[in-house]
């Protein structure tokens, strides 16, 4: 059972309340952010408690054993609190969130209710929700390695060993903006095949979107134009005559590492691993049994 601080248990004893709840949210970046749904601003532990940001919580799941707890939390897009743009940066992906209940009378009559972490981020155009995971979620979380027939490496990483100079990385800027995630390039990435950017990254060297990292859905060619698709919206708008750097792509398949890599020697892959079919297969009388591979050419 929860043992309360004799002085908020008295609080809670009292024929009025004076409780409300607080939220400190710890980025990535080691921001410390304080919310309160008290209409007053609050301050303990360091940490200043703005009112009036939307912030509050929904339903609480809490549950004995190793049951990942989950709540929701919704707020305000506000320029001095949390921002859109901070959240499409991935400052909040795992942020920690600390929840509080607390005397506003006496902050020093306080009770840690939970500490968790920042799941998924729903946001819309003017308010944000956060679903907020217990610490045992991390257990949910797989080890080890999986085999497989695409590799588990990382295009670039130590385990693969690719070097991303040269033709895998090539330098360019904006050169006409179709919509939020789509725009054509102009510059030496131009001379790039098609495909050849699939599954990389874009890296913003200028713009407002300058030292922002985000990932390459699709680089194809359009009306005479090598277009760059992205897989989410950058921070801020796309603009002509933004500068930027495109890395290479990998699709993980052994065919991609051979012919665009020349990198099979360090594939992390299964190639040959059979397939489910295999479970079901039986011997055939026009098939060769000679106790041979059966992945012969």
């Amino acid at each position: 059972m929860r043992e309360l601080d004799r002085d908020l248990e008295l609080a809670l004893e009292g024929e009025t309340t004076t409780l409300c709840r607080c939220w400190v949210v710890k980025r990535r970046d080691g921001v410390e952010l304080g919310f309160t749904d008290h209409d007053q601003p609050l301050s303990f532990g360091g940490v200043e408690f703005e009112p009036e940001t939307g912030f509050e919580g929904t339903q609480v799941e809490s549950s004995l054993g190793l049951a990942v707890d989950n709540q929701e939390t919704m707020g305000a897009l506000r320029s001095d609190a949390i921002r859109e743009k901070d959240i499409l940066l991935g400052l909040y992906d795992g942020a920690e969130v600390t929840r509080w209940v607390v005397d506003f009378t006496d902050v020093g009559s306080r009770e840690k209710l939970s500490v968790g972490v920042v799941g998924e981020i729903r946001r819309g155009d003017l308010a944000f929700e956060l679903e907020i995971l217990g610490r045992s979620e991390v257990l949910n979380r797989p080890l080890g390695r999986v085999f497989q027939r695409s590799c588990d490496a990382e295009v670039g990483d130590a385990r693969c060993g690719v070097e991303l100079d040269g033709a895998f990385r090539r330098s360019g800027e904006v050169l006409a903006v179709q919509d939020a995630r789509r725009f054509a390039v102009a510059g030496n990435a131009a001379e790039s095949p098609a495909g050849w950017f699939d599954y990389g990254k874009v890296e913003w060297t200028s713009g407002a979107n300058d030292g922002q990292v985000v990932s390459v859905r699709r680089f194809y060619l359009q009306a005479g134009q090598m277009v760059v698709d992205l897989w989410n919206t950058p921070a801020s708008p796309i603009q002509a005559g933004d500068g930027f750097r495109l890395v290479a792509g990998c699709d993980k398949t052994a065919s991609t590492c051979k012919a665009k890599f020349a990198n099979f020697l360090n594939f992390r892959g299964f190639p040959l691993m059979p397939g489910e079919d295999w479970s079901t297969a039986y011997p055939r009388s026009d098939e060769l049994h000679d106790g041979g591979s059966l992945f012969h050419d």
